[in-house]
């Protein structure tokens, strides 16, 4: 029976999925992974499917082993199921080949994605998809939520009758997580619709002891050729099927689905072909234009592959002369994108004017205003290989748009939040209000940036009562929400409302103070377009709740009371059961504080009346570099040329010492006279917002009168010479507050405070750290294998996007600190990698790069092996050329060529006019380097653990930094190999069932590799010597850092990070310990282990804790065996500790 529902692509995907499916193979990555966590979510709930089972879940160590563990399970005559995206397809792609080739029904759904080239991109498009056209495979399209909830269905009835693989593909982030209110089926519409004879084929056709058949053989140029053509009677059959199955769904769902769609007018002359969800946006076009006298159409291509000239023919209108085909990728040196020339083709011998263009990708914004330009080409001068939705002024492969051209179907509204507000939920949480509660159609779209913390959010929500197809960004909202005032400056968060418009913002400041912070510019659009203008200081209710940053649920009371369509006491109430639903698991105190923070929004919601007589600040937005644009978010706007410098991808290191984005309303504030000087604020802060100077005389006397009255003199009297002080970048600062908590003060009084940003600023402690950053040098006086020692090194990582308090950061930072201009990083895919350069951000000042998530062990290896040959170069020029005048210098460096100030000194001493040509070439090469392979658990454990275990074995001095947050943060906190048996995460929904694995045991099974285990705040000291032990070693190491995340739910927040670290070792959670193969001898630093702190370590943590609520029957047993397996761990390195002292 049909029903409406709100939901987002991956969610009414993985709802069909669920039911025609037996085993799932699994492995996470964005945008796919919720397809993947509901089908593991609901088999661990009980649902049952068509044949009246739970679907068996396995989660892979790989895309690449997710597919080989699909093959394995459909030759057994299971229907197995996959979901991916991007790269994860690539991997596949092999397997696929095979599930094509021995004719196995298999279902591949795909959240399609730009693949990694000059840049990763988690946004959609269609690269992945196309990458796989010559498997084989079938390929079926869905251009929108209301697709992916009858086309997912039909993929999985195709594959059973057709005994072949089905790919079913929609667009990543567009419509996978786009929220509308559609139609689904249930169960038992699909049932009937089985073929149960091709079923019973498929299973017969297994592997089985009872029949002794062999598959998978090896053939040679004797039959090879004819054992593939005779396939293709099954192919040639699939378009019929897919029709035949459509026919089905829609008797069922009155719909229309058809290989290959038409929409428009019937006696159109100019057409465009498109798949995904762009076709929504033509439609909606289409609509607009015939009712202005255009005659145009278009064809939504539903079956890709195999491609059925003769569905596309009868759908085709006879009157057609023109035809622009839109592809969403790019293909370098073909001439002409898939789609194109596979419509070429078909329509050979037509006459028909065929051009074909690029548009959207990486999710870029596709609006009517671009789709007019594609008709209007057609009705006038025909451009091949065009694009749109940018400005090309370089290769002028564009189409001109008219700017003024809009489409008005919905009322609109544009939420800005920023990461970990919230905002994003309580969108969703409107949506679902409105879309459960009225008759009205609903959407919602989520505008992310890469930032894990601060970074922007843009809600798109629409409202009408028929169905919406706008699949583009909201531009003329009757509603814009703010949370953070500083977006005022930073973007132009209001130049597109609506006239009698709302506007809210959530600020800590006063009814006067904002009035200042308005420009003129945003007075006027506030009065002319009479927007009624509501302010509230959601941010101290958070505060008083008990929420912390969390603004979710207050503003969302604040937004459905000022729009005033549902009535606010109906509106309470159905928040209230939906705050009860989410958060119960985290505890009736998260229940509680939501539920005060509701009750309480409207006595700090306040409307605003706009005066005109005051005085306006002026806009920063003075700049138009790249960076500058971007950091605006007007990116959209940067035409090609402005790419002409970054061909290739490359950006400058450290621009985020720009951006000052201000995102903490609290942040740490020095007393100096409860300050012992320790640096340990610094060197946990994940940000590198602290840092101590020392100044010298000369360097104190050019001070500005703000720097020298903060300035005290140093404890240690040998640096009487110097002034001491620790500087805050506030405007960096994440308001994490681990420096406040880590800092012990002098007499009980801490010497780091909060306070309010805004009165730091006016304190010019902003302008205290520019200064002192930019014109203090770095000072060599204490030695860097001691906390304060290292603090006085520059970091070369900070002001990242990372989230505040984020447990990996702090690592990376002291490795910089400690091996700055010398080391070279090649960094794993993952949290590291986005935090770590997404564009225009780049936190690092030395070099870095990422290649992919599963090869960044034989990445790194691969520099290292590059640098030993140049290195091994200017090593025999030296010895070859002894008689040079440079000698003394060629002999030191040949004695020391791994001594980095040798090596430098070498470098700037030699007397280049008098070296050979080939030494020039090579100088960079003099000086040494360190090259640092990074990346976190889901890299180490699982994808990369096998080219890991390659370089290690290779005896060459690799260095690996394993950041081990036990979970896969970066693509939703999944689980992996290194979560702890009995944690709660997506794949292991009802307690992870088996112990984690020991990646430095197994390391430890080499001799020749360094291996250790750190905590940061448990032992400082280990750590830095740890490092320095590590790249000292000519040799493989390996160091495996504990690192809180935002996912483990420790309670209290990240700012209980350092705590947690001490805890978990403490507790013998997680022991330190170093192996060092020079000495051969293994340390176990981890000192009065007490396992009696275990539990009350565990207790800390939802991971755990939300485990008696989910699994009541297994928590404690799953929970007393972690202990049982950390004891054991434990009692095995402390055997080995004590083999050592014994061997002594």
């Amino acid at each position: 029976m049909k029903k409406k529902i709100v939901i987002d692509g991956n969610e009414a995907c993985a709802r069909n999925a669920y039911m025609f499916t037996e085993v799932a193979g699994i492995y996470p990555i964005t945008p796919s992974s919720p397809m993947a966590e509901q089908v593991d979510y609901w088999s661990n709930a009980g649902r049952l499917n068509l044949f009246n089972d739970t679907v068996k879940v396995v989660e892979m160590q790989s895309e690449a082993g997710a597919a080989g563990m699909v093959h394995g399970s459909l030759q057994t005559g299971l229907l197995t199921t996959t979901f991916t995206s991007s790269q994860g397809l690539l991997l596949m792609i092999p397997n696929i080949y095979k599930m094509v080739g021995e004719m196995l029904p298999g279902v591949i759904h795909v959240a399609a994605r730009s693949i990694s080239t000059h840049a990763l991109s988690i946004f959609g498009d269609h690269q992945d998809i196309y990458a796989t056209r010559q498997t084989g495979i079938t390929m079926m399209a869905s251009s929108s939520v209301q697709d992916t909830a009858y086309l997912s269905a039909i993929a999985h009835l195709v594959a059973i009758k057709s005994s072949l693989p089905v790919m079913h593909f929609f667009d990543g982030f567009r419509t996978s997580h786009e929220l509308q209110k559609i139609d689904v089926l249930d169960i038992e519409d699909y049932r009937n619709l089985v073929d149960y004879d091709a079923l019973k084929k498929f299973r017969d056709n297994a592997l089985r002891p009872n029949k002794p058949i062999t598959r998978g053989t090896a053939q040679n140029d004797d039959i090879y050729f004819q054992a593939t053509e005779v396939r293709n009677k099954f192919h040639n059959e699939v378009p019929d099927l897919v029709n035949e199955y459509m026919q089905k769904i829609n008797k069922l769902a009155g719909s229309n689905y058809l290989p290959f769609n038409y929409y428009g007018s019937e006696t159109a002359s100019n057409v465009i072909v498109a798949m995904g969800s762009v076709n929504e946006t033509i439609k909606e076009t289409i609509d607009y234009l015939n009712e202005q006298n255009y005659n145009i159409g278009l064809i939504e291509v539903r079956l890709y592959r195999p491609f059925s000239k003769k569905y596309l023919l009868n759908v085709l209108p006879k009157s057609v002369k023109r035809i622009a085909v839109l592809d969403r990728t790019k293909e370098p040196g073909s001439l002409g994108e898939p789609l194109y020339l596979d419509i070429v083709a078909a329509l050979k011998g037509k006459s028909i004017s065929i051009v074909g263009g690029r548009y959207g990708l990486s999710s870029k914004n596709t609006t009517p205003r671009q789709i007019k330009a594609v008709y209007d080409m057609l009705a006038s001068e025909l451009k091949n290989n065009f694009t749109i939705g940018i400005v090309d002024d370089v290769t002028n492969l564009s189409l001109e748009v008219d700017p003024d051209f809009k489409i008005t179907n919905s009322k609109e509204f544009a939420i800005y939040g920023y990461g970990s507000d919230g905002m994003v939920t309580a969108a969703k949480s409107i949506i679902k209000l409105f879309g459960d509660n009225t008759d009205n159609y609903v959407q919602g779209y989520f505008q992310y940036d890469s930032k894990k913390s601060g970074g922007v959010t843009l809600g798109h929500l629409r409202f009408s009562e028929k169905p919406i197809r706008s699949t583009y960004y909201t531009e003329n909202p009757k509603l814009v929400v703010v949370t953070k005032d500083s977006y005022l400056d930073d973007f132009k968060v209001i130049h597109n409302i609506a006239n009698n418009g709302i506007f809210i913002l959530a600020t800590s400041k006063s009814e006067t103070e904002v009035q200042k912070l308005l420009t003129l510019e945003m007075k006027k659009i506030l009065i002319e377009r009479n927007v009624k203008f509501y302010i509230i200081n959601a941010y101290e209710l958070a505060r008083k709740s008990g929420l912390q940053n969390r603004i979710s649920t207050i503003m969302q009371a604040a937004i459905m009371k000022v729009i005033n369509i549902i009535d606010y006491d109906f509106v309470i109430k159905e928040m209230k059961a939906m705050v009860k639903d989410i958060f119960s698991v985290k505890g009736e105190q998260v229940v509680k504080a939501n539920f005060d923070a509701i009750d309480n929004t409207l006595e700090y919601l306040k409307e605003v009346n706009i005066n005109l007589d005051e005085t306006y600040p002026k806009s920063n937005n003075i700049f138009d570099g790249v960076f500058e644009v971007m950091s605006r978010r007007e990116g959209n706007e940067l035409p090609t040329s402005a790419f002409l410098n970054y061909p290739d991808g490359t950006f400058d290191g450290g621009t985020t010492e720009m951006e000052k984005r201000a995102i903490s309303e609290i942040v740490p504030s020095w007393i100096s006279g409860n300050c012992i000087q320790c640096t340990q604020c610094s060197f946990v802060c994940p940000h590198a917002v602290i840092r101590p100077f020392h100044l010298s005389k000369e360097e104190y006397n050019d001070a500005p009168d703000y720097v020298k009255k903060r300035c005290i003199k140093p404890i240690e009297k040998r640096l009487e010479d110097y002034y001491y002080i620790i500087s805050v970048s506030v405007k960096d600062c994440t308001g994490c507050r681990l420096c406040i908590n880590i800092c012990p003060g002098k007499g009980g009084q801490k010497a780091l405070v909060p306070k309010d940003l805004s009165l730091e600023i006016r304190n010019k402690e902003q302008d205290i750290a520019d200064y002192l950053f930019n014109n203090i040098t770095e000072k060599n006086i204490l030695p860097a294998t001691t906390i304060k020692g290292t603090q006085l090194k520059e970091p070369k990582f900070f002001f990242h996007g990372a989230c505040a308090g984020c447990g990996e950061t702090a690592y990376i930072k002291l490795l910089t600190q400690i091996f700055g201009d010398r080391m070279v990083i090649a960094n794993a895919t993952g949290c590291s990698s986005i935090y770590g350069a997404s564009a225009p951000s780049m936190p690092y000042t030395v070099p870095w790069a990422s290649s992919l998530f599963e090869d960044n062990a034989e990445y790194g290896y691969g520099m290292l092996v590059a640098t030993n040959v140049m290195r091994n170069r200017v090593r025999k020029i030296m010895e070859d050329n002894l008689d040079n005048t440079n000698r003394e210098w060629f002999e030191k460096w040949l004695s020391n060529p791994e001594d980095f100030n040798i090596t430098k000194e070498v470098y700037e001493n030699i007397d280049y006019n008098k070296v050979p040509k080939e030494l020039i070439e090579l100088k960079d090469y003099i000086k040494s380097r360190t090259i640092w392979t990074i990346g976190g658990d889901g890299w180490a454990y699982d994808i990369g653990f096998g080219g890991i275990d390659h370089v290690l074995a290779s005896n060459d001095n690799v260095n690996i930094l394993v950041l081990d947050s036990q979970v896969y943060s970066n693509t939703g906190g999944q689980s992996s190999k290194a979560s702890p048996r009995g944690s709660v995460a997506p794949f292991t929904s009802s307690g992870k069932q088996v112990a984690r694995k020991d990646l430095a045991r197994i390391a430890l099974s080499y001799p020749h590799v360094y291996v250790a285990q750190v905590s940061l705040a448990a032992n400082p000291m280990q750590l830095i010597r740890t490092f320095n032990e590590a790249a000292s070693y000519n040799g493989p190491s390996i160091i495996i850092a504990y690192t809180p995340c935002i996912a483990h739910g420790i309670k209290g927040g990240m700012s209980n990070s350092l705590e947690n670290e001490k805890d978990a070792t403490k507790s013998g959670y997680f022991p330190i310990f170093r192996y060092n193969p020079i000495t051969e001898e293994f340390m176990l630093d981890s000192k009065n282990v007490d396992f009696d702190l275990y539990e009350d370590f565990l207790n800390t943590q939802t991971r755990y804790t939300m485990l008696k609520k989910i699994n009541p029957e297994q928590a404690e047993e799953l929970l007393e065996q972690q202990k049982k397996d950390s004891m054991k761990k434990y009692n095995y390195y402390k055997k080995l500790a004590e083999k050592e002292k014994t061997i002594e």
